[in-house]
């Protein structure tokens, strides 16, 4: 028991090496470790939806769909119990179809426009996460300048610039009926939000290729939330790519050569937070396809998703006060501002990108393009902040990004054949 004890109290506290620009910094207090600053966060989560609960099984228990009356009734009824879609008010979503006057040339011309869309969103959205958390802002001869650590703010940013624009996509393009109970994205929105706070948290004790071969791996635990959430079945070629990609990230991170002191060291926090990205990704992906049922589109996902992380954000940092704290940063730093805003603007764009290149060209060339994305990233990492990868680490990143590649050719051949293949993952606010 004392053995455990200490290595959850060494998981807990920051990384000697974790300093990146600043080695000697002395050590933080211990209400800015990231263990406690998860379980404040959770708390603030917890104080929306715990009355939030309590007040959707009292209507379900008094039975307020039949028995209420007033202003209040509509709301009650859209948040609580949702809206029953008409035959005549459902508008169907148009398959995948060819345009009538399509030419091989104008579809090379779309295809490179989706892939140009998406490398440019995620490649420039992960170079300005690993700035962000792990490099210094208003450093000069004089002074090191000082780090902006609220990962919590900076979900918020992105999901209200993602909100906007999911809105106004609404708004503007014509949506199937909405039947879905609002509270219900709650719940994706709640894993949601903590997935992307640990995987900006991680970047304080990780690097950046870890991070991206710990996304890479996630396939693992989405397998076991399908089999526990959804029910659902696997073939032999699926856990076969699983345990390749198991082992390519092992050779990874057991080969992964000394980093230099500019750029964080893989810890056991690091390890933990990714660990936590992956186990409520999983959950979030699994959750939203059942959300699906309810025949909505994607937008209204995103939108219904954005809704409620903006809510749960904007109350846990208000809760805190560091609401003020996150816009007095961004006053003092202009730099910091930009970035932010751009992080946001690529998130909210990429979604639209993956959206419009599924619905041309289905999810088969979605994920090859967002693979060969993963791998990119690595390399521009490698080069911006000077991660080092071992022989044998590379050989692991290959094997990983080797079996995903397979996944897509195994799913293919099934559509060809007539099965029914696995559904891909839901591609829904992933950052």
């Amino acid at each position: 028991p004392r053995r455990w004890w200490a290595v959850l109290v060494l998981a807990a506290l920051p990384s000697a090496g974790a300093g990146g620009e600043n080695p000697e910094a002395p050590p933080e207090p211990w209400t800015q470790l990231w263990f406690f600053r998860f379980l404040v966060n959770a708390a603030g989560y917890a104080s929306f939806m715990v009355p939030g609960y309590l007040l959707v099984q009292y209507f379900r228990r008094k039975n307020y769909l039949e028995t209420g009356r007033g202003l209040c009734f509509p709301l009650v009824k859209t948040c609580v119990f949702g809206n029953e879609p008409k035959a005549t008010d459902e508008v169907p979503l148009a398959p995948r179809s060819e345009p009538a006057e399509t030419s091989p040339t104008w579809q090379a011309l779309k295809l490179l426009f989706c892939a140009s869309g998406l490398q440019v969103s995620y490649l420039t959205w992960g170079v300005l996460q690993e700035r962000v958390m792990t490099r210094s802002y208003g450093a000069t001869a004089t002074s090191p300048g000082e780090r902006f650590s609220d990962s919590q703010f900076l979900v918020l940013m992105n999901r209200v610039l993602a909100l906007i624009v999911a809105g106004f996509y609404c708004i503007l393009c014509k949506q199937p009926r909405h039947g879905a109970p609002m509270y219900r994205y709650s719940f994706a929105s709640l894993s949601n939000v903590l997935s992307s706070w640990c995987q900006y948290e991680a970047l304080k004790f990780v690097s950046f290729p870890t991070q991206v071969l710990a996304k890479a791996s996630k396939v693992i635990p989405v397998m076991l939330m399908g089999k526990l959430v959804s029910r659902r079945s696997y073939e032999h070629w699926e856990y076969l790519t699983a345990g390749l990609i198991s082992i390519g990230v092992s050779m990874f991170l057991l080969s992964s050569g000394p980093e230099p002191h500019s750029s964080p060291a893989t810890t056991l926090s690091g390890l933990i937070l990714l660990a936590g990205y992956i186990a409520f990704d999983s959950f979030t992906s699994n959750w939203q396809d059942a959300l699906f049922a309810y025949k909505m589109s994607s937008v209204q996902m995103m939108f219904g998703v954005n809704f409620f992380s903006c809510l749960f954000t904007v109350g846990s940092l208000l809760e805190q006060g560091a609401l003020l704290e996150g816009v007095r940063f961004m006053g003092r730093h202009s730099e910091f501002a930009a970035h932010t805003l751009l992080l946001s603007i690529c998130s909210a764009c990429g979604q639209l990108f993956i959206f419009y290149t599924i619905g041309q060209f289905g999810a088969a060339v979605f994920t090859i393009i967002m693979t060969l994305r993963q791998a990119f990233a690595i390399l521009l990492s490698c080069l911006l902040y000077g991660h080092t990868i071992t022989v044998v680490g590379g050989l692991g990143v290959a094997v990983v990004f080797a079996a995903l590649l397979l996944r897509v050719y195994a799913r293919g051949r099934l559509k060809q054949r007539g099965k029914k293949a696995v559904p891909v993952e839901s591609s829904v606010q992933k950052v």
